[in-house]
């Protein structure tokens, strides 16, 4: 039953929205009828116009993920075991998190230009965050047993983080990544809003401009809610497939 509670869910909210927009209980330039979001987004789809959006936002958010998650991991690895490092970059983590990214993109603007570069930039630093802290939780939680069992056995260092450390956090390392990707999203569409672009982000500012088309903002946050679920459920299946095959060895 639970499987069906989030599309229950929709349904309940999508019921309640027609509702509203076929009462006019509020306009339409504040709250678009649903048929109107649908036909904007079958436009924008069946013209490739949101399709070739979508791609370009996925890109940089992959990009910006890849990027964090081969920082992140060794940084959040040497956190859990070195209180020095903590101690030093701990305070510059959480900081980087207190500034938003609508003031990171000009700096990122002025220091690499306009493109793909500066986006992937900041949707690194806005995804590393999770993945440090996902990867030094999982690694700090290990049995501390295991470890030195496998040290009696005569394992060295590599061999500890290679087959044992890294394989025992990696629940706690894709749930940061699963997590990350979906701000990673966020952080590419922030980004083309401020530097320019042609994905998401540029089809919202379009949007909002002069001529504000609600119904077109509407449908560009359809396709982001679809993209950022579909990536949440995928990342989850993968986590659920690496647990069963590593029970199963």
């Amino acid at each position: 039953m639970r499987h069906f509670a989030p599309i229950v869910f929709g349904l309940l909210v999508l019921a309640l929205w027609w509702s509203v927009a076929e009462a006019g209980a509020v306009p339409t330039y504040f709250l678009p009828h649903p048929m109107r979001v649908w036909d904007t987004l079958w436009a924008g789809l069946t013209d490739g116009y949101l399709i070739l959006a979508a791609r370009e936002t996925l890109i940089a958010a992959l990009f910006g993920c890849i990027a964090a998650t081969l920082i992140g991991i060794p940084l959040g690895y040497l956190i859990a075991r070195s209180r020095i490092v903590a101690a030093t970059l701990g305070p510059y983590l959480a900081a980087s998190q207190a500034v938003p990214a609508v003031a990171l993109a000009p700096l990122l603007v002025i220091w690499l230009g306009y493109g793909l570069l500066p986006i992937t930039v900041l949707c690194t630093i806005i995804v590393i965050f999770p993945v440090v802290i996902s990867t030094a939780l999982g690694i700090r939680e290990l049995d501390q047993d295991i470890i030195d069992a496998a040290r009696l056995d005569g394992a060295g260092r590599l061999d500890l983080v290679r087959r044992i450390e890294m394989p025992l956090a990696l629940p706690s390392i894709l749930a940061g990544i699963r997590t990350g990707f979906t701000l990673s999203i966020t952080g590419a569409v922030v980004g083309e809003m401020v530097m320019g672009g042609d994905g998401l982000g540029a089809a919202l500012s379009k949007g909002q401009g002069s001529t504000a088309n609600v119904a077109q903002l509407f449908a560009v946050i359809a396709i982001l809610i679809v993209l950022a679920v579909g990536i949440y459920l995928l990342l989850t299946y993968v986590e659920r497939v690496l647990d069963i095959r590593k029970g199963i060895s």
